[in-house]
């Protein structure tokens, strides 16, 4: 439960987002899918780039700045074209963290075959969508699809093997998992086009997205009571995403990047300390009001 008004929190999530979304962008993922301008490079950086984002903003950039100037003629045309035998040589030495291009290279095949087989992404995912409140069954079909297609000209058998890191790319909500990377690529590919979101797809209404639940997001959500829960899981991303329907019903994951760079930018460290004088939301979170009792003496 929140503590306090819920427009108070739609208050200032709003100007913290108009003040700060430049600023938002310029270090996100995000800005490397704006790098380029037609929807098909567009959608395929996004996901490539949703796939990679883990671990430190600095290291995320810097793979994502190496895997796409590895193919100078766009991602749409690269993986369009794209075949293991001849291709996988330009992914040779790529890594991030614990994937590596031969993790890439299988990612990029089902790339193809996705867009191949139905002419997009967004094509791709619509065919195996149900409806529903949010994208959560969408996106489990998804991932199976994804994963059902076959791999032969990558690993020599039509199965994707258990253990095949490109497994990584495509976590399931089913098993649990809060798919915060790609919560985060739903986000970018089917808000508005508002400056920091793309725009893209028209065929997933953004009142079915379901909040990219990472630490900061799961952090800050739970010092504004937008849930209980302790574990950043799916049933938490839904919690969280349940809440904020309450300050946008059309559009509840319009306030993920405020929330997230509340915990990135902010320095909030989840305690009460001279990060929060500055902070937009203090006042209204968990810290500071235990903080203000105990100087009161309530």
């Amino acid at each position: 439960m929140c503590y306090f008004d819920v427009m108070t929190l739609k208050t200032v999530l709003d100007r913290f987002s108009r003040e700060r979304g430049a600023d938002f962008l310029a270090n996100d993922p995000l800005s490397f899918a704006h790098r380029y301008h037609s929807p098909a490079d567009r959608e395929l950086a996004a996901f490539l780039s949703a796939a990679l984002a883990y671990g430190r903003v600095a290291s995320i950039r810097a793979s994502l700045e190496d895997l796409f100037g590895r193919f100078p003629e766009g991602p749409a045309a690269f993986i369009r074209g794209f075949e293991p035998a001849r291709d996988a040589q330009r992914l040779s030495g790529f890594r991030h963290r614990f994937n590596d291009g031969a993790d890439v290279v299988a990612l990029c095949w089902l790339l193809r075959r996705m867009v191949e087989t139905m002419g997009s992404l967004e094509d791709f995912f619509l065919a195996g969508d149900p409806g529903g409140e949010d994208i959560g069954e969408a996106l489990s079909s998804f991932c199976r699809r994804a994963l059902a297609l076959d791999v032969t000209a990558v690993f020599g058998q039509s199965a994707v093997p258990a253990r095949a890191g490109v497994r990584y790319f495509f976590a399931n909500p089913a098993d649990g998992s809060a798919c915060k990377r790609l919560c985060m690529f739903l986000r970018w590919v089917c808000r508005p086009d508002d400056g920091i979101d793309l725009g893209l797809w028209r065929g997933v209404s953004p009142s079915r997205l379901v909040i990219p639940l990472d630490t900061h997001t799961a952090r800050i959500s739970r010092l504004l009571g937008l849930s209980s829960r302790t574990n950043a899981d799916w049933r938490m991303a839904r919690e969280v995403t349940t809440a904020l329907r309450a300050l946008d019903s059309a559009d509840p994951v319009r306030y993920d990047f405020a929330l997230a760079h509340l915990g990135i930018s902010e320095g909030c460290q989840g305690r009460s300390g001279a990060w929060c004088i500055p902070c937009p939301v203090a006042g209204l979170c968990a810290v500071t009001l235990r903080h203000r009792r105990r100087g009161s003496g309530s």
